[in-house]
């Protein structure tokens, strides 16, 4: 991984990790792994993850309809907060506030579109401390879910998922295994990830008939993605990058592209 190395050394004033496990050889590759980072939407695997496994528990069906409200009550004051239109990536949801939608819909809202009101719907549903303990149980470690996003008053005190490149790798990776609630439950979140709308950081980095199951997330200041990779004749890889420090999101991408096609190619 020189080339990489040499790559990430060129970056000035940047940080960037990576964690890579390849299912073919078993081979992994960590860079800065364990650095915590603000999490942003990337948490929201961990939250379909808690959805599935509840639904398997028999406490809901994910056909099962539910209210779309948006208001939520803050984890630092029991404040309410609500999510807006203009600040998220998905805007259909917000037409149907007060009417029912599916919990596999608002799912795959908050996968394929980063729906951040989706988000906060079901965690109000599966609770943050559910999608911790699960995350325990499957042994992800430096992947801390509290809260919904939009919750200022807790950003204000500090209280913010927060994220490695080794513990995003390591849910992808049970994810690609199969170990997520059960191998149905695992194909169909992967099937959820494929349809991802924001094809970001790892997903160009690969030709482009090569699928990829992917989740990103970004804020002002940082841009992630992790993903599971599934080229030709051959056993998935799973990637995780996650960078702070770009000027502009821009920059960030194409950084994570070129990691991630270093990284297709020496494969």
């Amino acid at each position: 991984m020189r080339e990489l190395e040499d790559f990430i050394a060129a970056q000035n004033g940047k940080t960037i990790a990576v964690a890579f496990h390849d299912l073919e050889s078993g081979a992994e590759y960590f860079f800065q792994a364990d650095q915590a980072f603000h999490a942003a939407s990337t948490m929201k695997v961990a939250v379909m993850a808690e959805v599935f496994r509840q639904a398997a528990q028999g406490k809901f069906s994910l056909d099962e309809q539910i209210p779309v409200v948006n208001s939520f009550s803050s984890i630092a004051d029991e404040s309410a907060f609500s999510t807006f239109a203009k600040d998220d990536s998905e805007q259909t949801l917000y037409e149907r506030v007060w009417k029912t939608e599916s919990l596999r819909e608002l799912t795959r809202l908050m996968i394929v579109r980063s729906s951040n009101l989706a988000t906060n719907i079901l965690i109000q549903l599966v609770r943050a401390a559910n999608v911790r303990a699960f995350l325990d149980e499957l042994g992800v470690e430096g992947l801390l879910v509290l809260r919904g996003p939009e919750n200022n008053a807790a950003f204000r005190q500090g209280l913010n998922n927060t994220a490695t490149a080794r513990g995003l790798m390591q849910l992808h990776l049970a994810i690609a295994q199969g170990r997520v609630v059960s191998k149905q439950a695992s194909e169909e979140m992967i099937r959820i990830m494929l349809a991802q709308e924001f094809k970001d950081g790892v997903g160009p980095g690969v030709p482009g008939n090569v699928p990829v199951a992917s989740k990103s997330g970004w804020n002002d200041d940082l841009f992630h993605d992790a993903g599971i990779v599934f080229p030709p004749n051959r056993k998935p890889y799973v990637l995780a990058i996650m960078t702070q420090g770009y000027p502009d999101e821009p920059g960030a991408r194409e950084a994570m592209k070129s990691i991630s096609s270093m990284i297709y190619r020496n494969l």
